[in-house]
Order: C-alpha cells, then structure tokens, then sequence
C-alpha cells in the first residue's frame, strides 16, 4: 500500500525545498518570500524499495481578528491534510529559533493521534547542532536535523519514515492476513456502491444520484458462496481539471492509494455514457500499479436492445482496442442496481487473484515457449539472426517473465507484445498485468 506523508509547519521553514528534495524535482516553487505555498501539491517518492505519496502544505498562520480569507483556506487545507496523513513530517527553522506558533502547531498535531517526526530544518552547519534544544519544548523526544537545501540529514530522517511505514504496512497484512482485495473504481456516480449494496444485500453505503457522495474509501468484508475478501467503494475518479474542493483532492488521493493496496480492481463503466477518456487513464492508471483488473459496463439495463448480441460485441471491441496491448481483460455487463451479472465478478476475481500469484517452472515455460520463438523468431536486423535462448519467471509478487538473448536491444515492441499474447494464451493470465524484459545471455 503506498501511504501518504504531509509536510507541516509555519510559513518560510522551508517545506517546499523539502518537498522537492524528497520527489527528487523541483514541483513547488521556492522563494524568500513568506505564503508562496498556498494550494496542496502532491507527488510520489521512494526511499528503500517502499513508495509513498507526499503533500506539500501551505505555511501555517494561527486564526487572528483580522480575518484572512487566504490564510483560512490554507488552515483548512492543512487540517484535512493532517486528518488524511499516515506519517507527518512537522518542521521548524533552526534559525529563527523556536516561536509560539510553533508551540500552537505541535498542540493540534498531537490531537490527531499520527506518527509524528519534528524535523529541525536550515542546519547548514555542526556548530547550530548544539544551539537547538529549545525545540524539546515541542513535547517530541526525537527530531532529525536536516538542510533541506542541500540535503544533510534528511537520509537519516527518510530512514525512519520508512520504518514507520513498514510497521504500518506490517500491522494491516496481520490485520487483514492473505484475503484478498477487491476494490470497486470509476468516474463518479456510475453506481460503485450501489454495486457494494448489491453484493451484501444491505443498504450501507448512501447512494444518491449526485456524483461524489462517497468522499472516502470505505472497506467491507464479504463473506458469501464460499468466497470471503475485502471489499473497497472508492470515491469518483474525476480529471484533474475537474477537481476543485480539497476534500475532493484527497479523495482521489485515497483512491489512487486504495488502487495501490488493492489485489483486483472492478473498474466500473457507465454504458448510457459509454466509453471515454478518463476510463481509459483509469484504466492505464490500474495497469502501471500491475494489478488484476475487471471492466464492467454498469446500467446495461437502460439501453435499448441491451440484449442485441451485436450491440455488446462491438461494445467490448471498441473497448478492447482502447485498452490494448493489453486486452485479455474481462468485460461483464451488469446492473448494479437489478443485480443482473453480479454473481459472476467475484468467482472471475478471485481466478484472476490466483494467476495474478502463479509461479511458473522454468523447464515448463521454456518447453511451450521454444517451438513459438523458432515457428515465429524475432526479426532480424542488419543481417543480425535475433535468438531467444533461455526464458524464467522472476520471484515476484506480480508476473514477470525475462528473456535472454543474443541481440536484447533490437528486439521490437511488437515481437515483446506477440510474446506476451502467447502466455496469456497458454497459462491462462487474463486479467492479469504482466511484464516482460529482454537481457543479454
């Protein structure tokens, strides 16, 4: 699962220098001036093989008289932040010195009840190490001193973030064991937790025909016809273009981190909308996160001839061509609401859940792959023969497959395509994102 870090502090600490340090870019603009940071900025990082998302806050400024609409918007912004945190990184200024915001910050911090690291930024030098135990004030009994600037410290801070992670990741694989994961994802209002109701034959979930009822991921288990899993309503994936209230950002923050934690993702469609743009990146988004993925076209009932056989044939290779290279997904056509089509997503999920974890033996693979790469051997170039010599599965979670060759770098991305179609064809991995490298034997 990736888990989400915010960065807190009053204005001018340097959060967005950090920020950028740790995305490795420069994405937040940094200047002198107090109050540039005024909209939440987001990004990805990764530190010791574990990847996490991570929030640049605007600067912290305590309510006053003088009624700020800017510095309230920005308050409300860190607070939702704060609610939405796993980890929260709360940093001082080591030059300023310790002030009463400071004190007031590290009050509310202590209410949310977050694994909390004080990280004491601007120490460009060892001789500020001894000038800093005013920040013990602040009630922590650790902190990391750290230049934001040019990067000191922070290797020994990002080091117990991620242990901190760990313990989180460790503590929800006990808590939940090896069940596996279904999450329900789609633009808004296609009928997710009508869908969730359906399958547990209870109204829990609040369904309304305004889109973006659900604001958060909401985690049910299921427990019918001899299958038990997880299963996750996600709030509307909408483009970013369209996302404008703050709870709304991190709602699809949570959703983007529920596809990451998830095993097989139901990707909901609307079939009176149709196919469109954002379904697609949904889709891209699934497949790049290498999990098992399921499409089903929602309201099917409130089409005219919907059981025209030749209206859903050209529905699902209209689909498929959108989605290809990889095609051999599923597409079941249901109503959430009628409870038409549902019984079979769940057997068809957890199929895929167990190709998703299959292990191939070498000499079974290389024995059904031989007789294809000679019938069918790449194409050569510049009078090169290409040959493909030895292929293995790697250890993995998800299915990755390397291919040793005397030519690796001319191989095109048409022939890795034709390979993969050809073990999708022969171990039954549909549904199933897999990769495939080339290496030099």
């Amino acid at each position: 699962m990736s888990y989400l870090v915010s960065i807190v502090g009053r204005p001018n600490v340097g959060k967005s220098t950090l920020f950028n340090r740790i995305i490795g870019k420069k994405k937040a603009i940094v200047h002198v001036k107090s109050g540039v940071t005024r909209d939440r900025i987001y990004g990805n990082s990764e530190w010791n093989g574990i990847q996490f998302s991570i929030v640049d806050t605007g600067g912290y400024n305590p309510p006053n008289n003088n009624i700020d609409i800017i510095d309230t918007e920005i308050r409300k912004q860190i607070l939702i932040a704060l609610k939405e945190s796993d980890v929260i990184l709360f940093l001082v200024d080591m030059e300023i010195g310790l002030l009463d915001v400071d004190i007031e910050i590290s009050k509310i911090l202590r209410k949310c009840k977050k694994s909390i690291l004080l990280v004491v930024n601007k120490v460009d030098n060892g001789k500020n190490l001894y000038h800093d135990t005013d920040f013990f004030r602040l009630g922590f009994n650790n902190y990391y001193c750290i230049s934001a600037i040019n990067g000191s410290g922070t290797g020994e801070m990002l080091d117990r973030l991620i242990e901190i992670l760990k313990e989180l990741v460790e503590k929800k694989v006990e808590e939940i064991g090896d069940i596996p994961r279904f999450s329900v994802i789609g633009r808004p209002n296609v009928g997710k937790s009508t869908l969730i109701n359906s399958f547990l034959d209870k109204y829990r979930h609040i369904v309304t025909n305004i889109s973006g009822t659900t604001r958060d991921s909401i985690d049910v288990f299921y427990k019918k016809f001899g299958y038990k899993c997880i299963l996750f309503d996600t709030p509307g994936v909408r483009k970013k273009s369209k996302i404008s209230e703050n709870i709304e950002f991190y709602s699809t923050m949570k959703t983007v981190r529920t596809i990451k934690y998830t095993d097989i993702c139901f990707l909901m469609v609307d079939a009176v909308r149709g196919w469109e743009s954002q379904d697609r990146n949904i889709f891209r988004l699934i497949e790049k996160n290498q999990k098992g993925v399921i499409i089903l076209i929602n309201k099917w009932d409130l089409l005219h001839n919907n059981k025209n056989c030749s209206i859903k044939k050209n529905f699902e290779i209209f689909i498929k061509k959108n989605i290809a290279p990889f095609d051999n997904v599923p597409i079941l056509f249901i109503s959430a609401k009628n409870k038409d089509g549902l019984y079979n997503i769940i057997p068809i999920a957890y199929h895929i859940f167990r190709k998703r974890k299959k292990r191939l033996k070498t000499n079974l693979l290389n024995r059904v792959m031989f007789p294809i790469f000679k019938k069918n051997p790449p194409p050569s170039i510049n009078k090169k023969l290409i040959t493909i010599k030895y292929c293995t599965q790697l250890p993995t979670y998800t299915p990755k497959f390397i291919f040793f060759s005397n030519y690796p770098q001319y191989i095109k991305e048409s022939y890795k395509r034709f390979i993969e179609n050809k073990i999708r064809y022969h171990f039954d991995f549909i549904g199933v994102p897999i990769q495939i490298f080339f290496r030099k034997k």
